[in-house]
């Protein structure tokens, strides 16, 4: 069979791989499109809702196609999935075989040169440490790929990782003395080999043409690129076209000299004072900060006492460090490279201060963290950087996500990425909402500015705890509303309470499956890519709209931005963003065409403000309630699901 529609009927190979696959039209339709737009070397843009199949969707038609094809998907763990899962699956049903390939970016990769320097600053008294390095330079041995994911003997939270990896900065290239066995190079070697290649949208736009030194390129061999989760591409690519410089980055610095340093047979004593002068700076400036965690508009933190005579103390230092390297009479080429990096981070640091770039097309920010800070340049649109790299790739472009569209249509999305004409779909999933799904607005929620608005959502939502007996996700819009909650619920529920924050996600929901009647309280990385199917997740409870901060200076800028250019910010922003960023909450609920469970969402702006409509229509065809009496109803009919096993 040599086109996807075939593959995908009722007696293709997937039909017969694959127990219990069906055919679905929805995916079908998709794969076609697919086909057609990588023929053509068009652009599509295809909403396809949750148990659409729009993996297979993709995949199939890319993997019959002949060319050449970059995958690139929102996060890791979806690379991981695909590669290691979605994508041999289909090739053994085909019968074929593709060269295919995964890159990831050089964080996610042990670093041999940095490795040795770790190990050689490892003193006896910190044995942890040292045992961990040991465990680590073992598993290096047997390793055929160094993904650090592999490793899971030391904890992936370790701040070991960031010693033992590499970033553009520090990389020698082809000058590091390890670069025959460099993990990293090996991987850009087998993508530049492979027909196929899974990457993840921080690594297309950070290294969209991949012209780090030492490294060829490999993003413009591609035929086609296949952008799955793209609702995040507008927020990735303003990271990637701005400017940033971190505490975190120049301590790493300072590290790095040290160990470079000691490493070409230098003694401690001879180090200079001006490392010393470096981390006094970092910590001036996070104190003239402050250390509770937020973002500053630039006007605002010029204000604070003592800020901009700190960020002279900054650049002070830091030119200091460059001149001692600068004279040091010899020096190899991890002190070169960090002499580099320096005056990289000086001019980075000048670009930030004077603003660069276009006036009022970019903005300046900072940011405070407990033990970190870091400066921003931000650009408030993408939209001609984008489509300026699309168009110089002569290839297809798909792009994919369960959300992508506002009220029906794709306006937002491709205005944001600069996106004149495109196929667009709008695949609705193929799960029974109707049946199967519950949305319950609460009735008298005061407003969402209310004081005590928290405090009522919790009452609202515990008779609706009850009846589902636990099994719930509470999503909240801020980490200060979770927190509140987790105070109100404590006590107050029989069943198991998990709270992002105590324990890494992954192990969060672990136990939420295993549990299976479980509350769990999650912010924003809760709200998207999570998946957990069946009974242990009946029921998710959103507090509000997802409307981004307002006091957010990069949202302020570009609200600030469209007035003057005489546009509705609100109808023409914030609401389009709002709505996408729901339907990634809403999809929680129904995961599998199985899935029963009711959506409770507390806002009753939804019902008050006109554009509560835009919000609903979004949303997946689902019966409506105020009635607590409903919600009940509803959940006693899934335990007779349940108890019936139908």
């Amino acid at each position: 069979m040599d086109d996807a529609l075939s593959v995908l009927s009722a007696d293709g190979p997937l039909a017969r791989a694959l127990p219990g696959f069906a055919p679905r039209e929805a995916q079908q339709c998709m794969a076609q499109a697919v086909e057609e737009v990588l023929a053509e070397k068009g652009v599509l843009i295809a909403e396809a809702g949750t148990g659409t199949g729009k993996t297979f969707a993709y995949l199939v038609p890319a993997l019959l196609s002949a060319r050449r094809v970059i995958v690139s998907t929102g996060t890791k763990t979806l690379q991981d999935q695909l590669f290691h899962r979605d994508i041999p699956t289909v090739l053994e049903a085909l019968g074929i075989s593709v060269p295919v390939a995964l890159l990831k970016g050089r964080a996610n990769y042990l670093c041999h040169y940095r490795l040795t320097g770790a190990l050689a600053q490892a003193t006896r008294r910190d044995r942890t440490r040292q045992s961990d390095l040991q465990k680590i330079r073992d598993w290096a041995r047997r390793s055929r790929s160094g993904d650090i994911a592999e490793m899971t003997e030391v904890s992936e939270a370790s701040p070991l990782w960031p010693q033992v990896t590499s970033t553009p900065d520090n990389c020698l290239g082809q000058e590091c003395p390890d670069f025959d066995d460099c993990f990293v190079a090996r991987a850009r070697r087998r993508a530049q080999e492979a027909d196929l290649v899974v990457i993840n949208h921080h690594l297309l736009f950070a290294d969209m043409a991949l012209k780090e030194e030492g490294f060829g390129d490999l993003l413009p061999g591609a035929d086609a690129f296949i952008l799955d989760e793209a609702h995040q591409l507008p927020e990735v690519a303003t990271s990637f076209f701005g400017l940033s410089l971190s505490s975190r980055q120049l301590s790493g610095w300072a590290r790095d000299i040290q160990t470079e340093f000691l490493r070409e047979g230098g003694a401690l004593s001879d180090l200079p004072d001006a490392l010393d002068g470096l981390e006094k700076a970092l910590r001036e400036l996070h104190l003239a900060l402050g250390e509770e965690s937020r973002r500053f508009a630039w006007r605002e933190v010029v204000q604070r006492p003592r800020f901009e005579a700190r960020m002279d103390d900054l650049d002070t230092a830091v030119q200091a460090l460059e001149t001692w390297l600068a004279g040091l009479p010899q020096r190899g080429k991890g002190l070169e490279a960090c002499s580099q990096r320096g005056t990289h981070y000086r001019d980075t640091l000048a670009l930030i201060r004077r603003g660069g770039g276009e006036e009022g097309l970019f903005t300046r920010w900072a940011e405070a963290r407990r033990r970190s800070w870091s400066l921003h340049l931000t650009p408030l649109e993408v939209a001609e950087p984008v489509r300026q790299q699309m168009e110089g790739q002569n290839a297809a472009w798909i792009l994919t996500s369960a959300t992508l569209a506002v009220g029906g249509g794709f306006d937002h999305f491709m205005s944001q990425l600069g996106i004149e004409e495109a196929h667009t779909l709008c695949l609705e999933s193929p799960f029974d909402y109707g049946s199967n799904a519950l949305l319950y607005t609460p009735p008298e929620m005061p407003e969402p500015a209310s004081r005590d608005y928290t405090r009522r959502v919790v009452e609202a939502a515990l008779p609706v705890l009850q009846a589902s007996r636990g099994r719930a996700f509470l999503l909240f819009t801020s980490h200060r509303a979770l927190q509140e909650a987790h105070r109100l619920l404590e006590g107050r529920i029989p069943w198991p309470l998990l709270v992002q924050g105590s324990l890494p996600r992954g192990e969060l929901l672990r136990r939420f499956r295993e549990l299976g009647d479980a509350v769990l309280l999650g912010s924003q990385s809760f709200w998207e890519g999570v998946d957990v199917r069946g009974e242990a997740l009946s029921c998710v409870i959103i507090d509000k709209l997802p409307f981004a901060s307002p006091g957010d200076p990069v949202l302020a800028a570009r609200i600030d931005l469209l007035r003057e250019r005489g546009g509705n910010p609100f109808m023409d922003y914030q609401l389009p963003h709002a709505v996408i960023s729901l339907k990634q909450g809403v999809g929680r609920l129904i995961r599998d065409v199985d899935d029963r469970g009711v959506l409770m969402l507390c806002d009753p702006r939804l019902q008050a403000r006109r554009y509560g409509a835009i919000f609903l229509r979004s949303l997946p065809p689902m019966r409506r309630t105020d009635d607590l009496a409903e919600v009940r109803a509803f959940f006693r009919s899934m335990e007779i699901h349940e108890d019936t096993g139908t």
